[in-house]
């Protein structure tokens, strides 16, 4: 009997890239996790579990990434704001040169994947 092959949705976005986005776009503008949330979609994450998200800015705030302070806006309730500490700045640099890497190799294999085509 002849196997039968069936396409895999294959997810190709490198692991661990929540940290590193909600970092920049804290850097951009320091904010409380729903709007954080609501702004992901420009890093295409799509339906991100708010728990998830908020359990990860916690652990980033307990590595030192990000740090938080409650604040109140004039009528409406408090909200935890969170930005980019200097440990978060250089995690972020860190990670930026490791994505140079990553996409120099990236790009060897597109080079070599198109060539065969």
């Amino acid at each position: 009997m002849a196997a039968v092959h069936q396409k895999k949705k294959i997810e190709a976005r490198p692991r661990n890239w929540f940290a590193p986005v909600a970092l920049v776009l804290l850097r951009k503008e320091p904010s409380h996790g729903y709007k954080l949330m609501e702004r992901l979609d420009e890093f295409g994450f799509e339906q991100t579990n708010l728990g998830t998200m908020y359990r990860t800015l916690r652990h980033m705030e307990e590595e030192g990434l990000c740090k938080s302070e409650w604040k109140t806006p004039e009528g409406g309730p408090a909200r935890r704001i969170y930005s980019v500490t200097d440990a978060g700045e250089e995690y972020l640099a860190a990670w930026a040169e490791g994505c140079k890497r990553y996409r120099d190799v990236m790009d060897s294999f597109f080079r070599a994947y198109t060539s065969v085509l």
